[in-house]
């Protein structure tokens, strides 16, 4: 069930970003440079493609919302697995598992449309 509202989702897109991007720092990972890396470009490709997409809080709104949201889920599925794929996985496991199915549920959660103040969806 979509429940959550895209003005919401774009919210947590930039907090969930800045978060990501520090959390090397916030959990004390930043001495392992392969989790850092992956950390900070997911979190600022996430930045990047909000930006880009076509909701409330989107500057170019380029990238439709399903796409937003089909990112969302690719992305957080890497996420999951990039201690297992960059071999780091023996040193920092749970930020990036954390982060990563939060991105997936997030995908499957939230509306495929923004919805206008008068309570319409906006046409696509």
């Amino acid at each position: 069930m979509r429940f959550l509202p895209t003005r919401v989702h774009g919210v947590v897109d930039y907090l969930w970003g800045i978060a990501l991007m520090a959390s090397p720092w916030l959990f004390g990972f930043a001495d392992v440079p392969a989790a850092t890396r992956v950390a900070v470009i997911f979190g600022a490709g996430a930045i990047l493609y909000s930006v880009l997409t076509a909701y409330e809080l989107g500057l170019l709104k380029i990238l439709p919302m399903p796409m937003h949201l089909i990112l969302d889920g690719l992305g957080g599925i890497v996420l999951v697995a990039s201690p297992f794929l960059f071999g780091f996985a023996d040193r920092v496991l749970w930020p990036h598992v954390v982060f990563g199915l939060f991105s997936v549920v997030a995908c499957f959660v939230t509306r495929l449309e923004p919805i206008l103040s008068t309570g319409r969806r906006e046409p696509a």
